[in-house]
C-alpha cells in the first residue's frame, strides 16, 4: 500500500424527476438509486483495504447522504466544509432540456457571453482555489485534529486516508487545476461519474492524481444526471 491519499467522491444520483438545474437549492436528496450508488462508493473504498481517518462532505444534503455509508464503513463522523460545496449558477431552478429549457431561451443567452469565466456562475478559478484550499487544510490537519476543529474534521485524522464527498464541477476543476490544464471546458465532457472516486497524493508539496474509479458503473444506465452546470 502506498502513502496517504485524499479521495474526492462525487455524490450519487439525486431525486430530480423534473430535470431541474438544482445547484445549491434545498429539497434535492438522493434518489433510491443514488443511495445504492453511495453504498457502492463506500464498498469500493473499503475494498481497497486502505485505512480512512478523515471524512468531510459538502453541506448540501446529497453530499451528506452520500457520506453516510462511508461513515458507517469506517466508523467515522462526517465533518463539513463549505469550500467543497456546489458552485453557484444563474440557471438554478430552471430545466436544462426539453420544452421550457433555459438553454434554448433567447432571454438567457446573455449569460453565455464569456464561457471561459464562466459568465453564468462562479468563476472556474474560484472553484479550483477553494477546493485546493480545502484539500490542503484536510491534508495538513491529518494527525492534528485540532487544526480544523471538531465541526470541519470528522474521525481520527492520524489513522489514514482522507475522503471528501463533493460535486461534479468541484472535483473536475480540482482535476484540471492539479494537472496544470486550462480550466475552461465543456461541462458535458467531464470525467466525473456519479459516486466516482478521484484519488490524489501530495508529493513534495504538490498534488498528484493517482487513480479514478467508477464503483457505480453498473448502475449508471438507469440514472439521471442533469442537476448542475
Amino acid at each position: 500500500m502506498s502513502g496517504k491519499r485524499l479521495h474526492l467522491v462525487r455524490h450519487g444520483e439525486v431525486d430530480n424527476p423534473g430535470g431541474v438545474l438544482y445547484g445549491r437549492l434545498p429539497g434535492y436528496p438522493l434518489s433510491s438509486l443514488g443511495h445504492r450508488m453511495a453504498e457502492a462508493a463506500a464498498e469500493e473504498l473499503a475494498r481497497q483495504g486502505r485505512p480512512v481517518g478523515t471524512l468531510i462532505a459538502s453541506p448540501l444534503e446529497r453530499a451528506q447522504q452520500s457520506a453516510q455509508p462511508i461513515a458507517r464503513a469506517f466508523g467515522l463522523e462526517i465533518g463539513t466544509d463549505e469550500r467543497i460545496i456546489e458552485p453557484t449558477n444563474d440557471f438554478e431552478g430552471q430545466v436544462k432540456s426539453g420544452r421550457g429549457s433555459a438553454m434554448l431561451n433567447p432571454r438567457y443567452w446573455y449569460r453565455y457571453r464569456n464561457p471561459f469565466r464562466p459568465s453564468w456562475g462562479e468563476p472556474y478559478r474560484s472553484i479550483a482555489a477553494r477546493t485546493r484550499a480545502a484539500m490542503d487544510a484536510a491534508w495538513d490537519a491529518s494527525g492534528d485534529a485540532d487544526a480544523l476543529g471538531d465541526e470541519a474534521l470528522g474521525g481520527d485524522a492520524a489513522a489514514g486516508d482522507i475522503v471528501m464527498v463533493s460535486h461534479q464541477a468541484v472535483i473536475w476543476l480540482a482535476h484540471l487545476d492539479i494537472a496544470g490544464k486550462a480550466l475552461f471546458h465543456n461541462p458535458a465532457t467531464r470525467r466525473c461519474e456519479l459516486s466516482s472516486i478521484t484519488s490524489f497524493e501530495r508529493r513534495g508539496g504538490d498534488w498528484v492524481e493517482v487513480d479514478y474509479r467508477t464503483p457505480a458503473a453498473d448502475l449508471m444506465s438507469g440514472s439521471v444526471d442533469v442537476g448542475a452546470v
